[in-house]
C-alpha cells in the first residue's frame, strides 16, 4: 500500500489481500512499515483514523538472500506469521507467510552424533570438533540443524563427547533457533549407536539420525513415509558410489581370456550417516559399551528383523577430509534443490 491512501483504503486493501498484513511503501517503493488487522481494530476502539499513528515503522524485517528455514526460524523466535523482505535499499520485495509454506511440526526426535574426534583433517580440529567447523559462515552443525527445521522438526538431542563445551555453549538449550535441545554426553566414546542408550526419554515415533559431519538436502519426511510405508525396523540412506579402475581388466579362465575390459566402472551402495529407527529398536542398544551403527544392523538381521534403503540422490557430502572441507565451502556457494525422485 503507499503512503497516500487513507485509513478506509487501508482497511479495503487489508480485505482484498487476506494476510492479515498491510506493507507500506513509498512512492518509489521503499518499505515504511506495516498494518495489520490487529492495528485496525485498535485503532476502531481508540477512534484513531489517523493512518499515520498506526502504522508500526520499526517491524521485524528480513533481506531478500534469506533463505526459507532462515525465516521460518526468525519468524519462530519473534512469535509471527509474516515477514517483509527487502532488498539492500529497503524496497518491498515480498511478504512472507507461514501460510506460503507447506509447514508441519513433526513429532520425531533427531539425534545428530557430533561426539567424533575428527582426527582426518589434522590441525583444523584441534582446538574445534568437527561439526563446528564451519561450512559457508556456519558451523556444519547448525547447518544440519536448518535442514531439518525447514521441514517442521523441532525436538533435537546432540551427542556430545570431544570438546563437547564447544558444541553446547554454541547451541544451548535450541530456543535461539526456536526449536528444543538435549545433549547425550558421552564420558567415554561410545560410537555412532551406542549413545543412543543415553536417551532417557521412551521414544514414540521412529528417531532419525545423523552423523554430524554429514549435509544433505533430502526430504526428511519423504524418508520417513518410505520407512512407514515398507513397515522396516531401521533404514540406512545409502548413495551410488561409481569408481572407476584405472586399468584394463582381464577375465580368465584356464589361462584363457575372456574378455577385457579397458577401465571399467563399478558401482556400489555406501552408507550415508544418516538413519531411521523404530522406537523398539533403540531399547536394544547396549548401555556404556562402543556400538556402532553397522553393528546395530547386523543384529537385526539376527533378530530377523526388517532392514530397508533409502536411495538418497539429493544433495550429500560426508565430511571427512580436508579435500571434503573445501569442496564443502565451494559448493555451500551453490543453491542445492531437493530432487523428487521416488526411491
Amino acid at each position: 500500500m503507499n503512503e497516500s491512501l487513507d485509513f478506509f483504503d487501508a482497511i479495503k486493501k487489508l480485505d482484498e489481500n487476506g494476510t492479515g498484513v498491510l506493507p507500506v511503501v513509498d512512492s518509489k517503493g521503499r518499505f515504511l512499515g506495516i498494518i495489520t488487522d490487529g492495528d485496525i481494530r485498535r485503532a476502531v476502539l481508540n477512534k484513531d483514523f489517523n493512518l499515520e499513528s498506526i502504522i508500526n515503522r520499526h517491524p521485524y524485517k528480513l533481506y531478500v538472500d534469506s533463505t526459507i528455514d532462515e525465516r521460518l526460524i526468525y519468524l519462530k523466535q519473534v512469535k509471527r506469521r509474516h515477514l517483509p523482505i527487502v532488498d539492500k535499499e529497503n524496497i518491498l520485495i515480498d511478504v512472507f507467510t507461514l501460510d506460503s509454506v507447506d509447514f508441519h511440526v513433526m513429532p520425531n526426535a533427531v539425534v545428530l552424533m557430533a561426539g567424533g574426534l575428527g582426527s582426518r583433517l589434522g590441525e583444523l580440529t584441534e582446538a574445534t570438533p568437527k561439526p563446528m567447523l564451519t561450512v559457508g559462515g556456519r558451523p556444519i552443525l547448525e547447518e544440519i540443524l536448518f535442514s531439518f527445521i525447514e521441514f517442521g522438526f523441532h525436538k533435537f538431542y546432540i551427542s556430545v563427547n570431544y570438546k563437547k563445551e564447544i558444541i553446547m555453549d554454541y547451541f544451548g538449550d535450541g530456543s535461539r533457533w526456536g526449536v528444543n535441545i538435549e545433549y547425550l554426553v558421552e564420558n567415554k566414546r561410545l560410537g555412532t549407536a551406542g549413545s543412543l542408550s543415553l536417551l532417557r526419554e521412551k521414544q514414540l515415533n521412529p528417531l532419525i539420525v545423523v552423523n554430524g559431519d554429514v549435509m544433505a538436502s533430502l526430504d526428511f519426511v519423504k524418508l520417513l513415509k518410505h520407512h512407514k510405508e515398507h513397515k522396516s525396523k531401521v533404514t540406512m540412506c545409502v548413495r551410488e558410489y561409481e569408481h572407476t579402475i584405472p586399468y584394463g581388466v582381464v577375465q580368465i579362465n584356464n589361462s584363457e581370456i575372456v574378455s577385457i575390459k579397458e577401465k571399467p566402472k563399478m558401482s556400489f551402495k555406501i552408507n550415508t550417516g544418516i538413519y531411521v529407527l523404530d522406537p523398539d529398536v533403540i531399547e536394544r542398544v547396549p548401555r556404556n559399551v562402543f556400538y556402532d551403527m553397522t553393528t546395530l544392523f547386523h543384529d537385526m538381521e539376527k533378530y530377523d528383523q526388517k532392514r530397508c534403503a533409502y536411495v538418497l540422490r539429493e544433495y550429500w557430502i560426508d565430511i571427512g577430509s580436508k579435500d571434503d572441507y573445501q569442496r564443502a565451502n565451494r559448493e555451500s556457494l551453490i543453491p542445492k534443490k531437493i530432487d523428487n525422485n521416488e526411491n
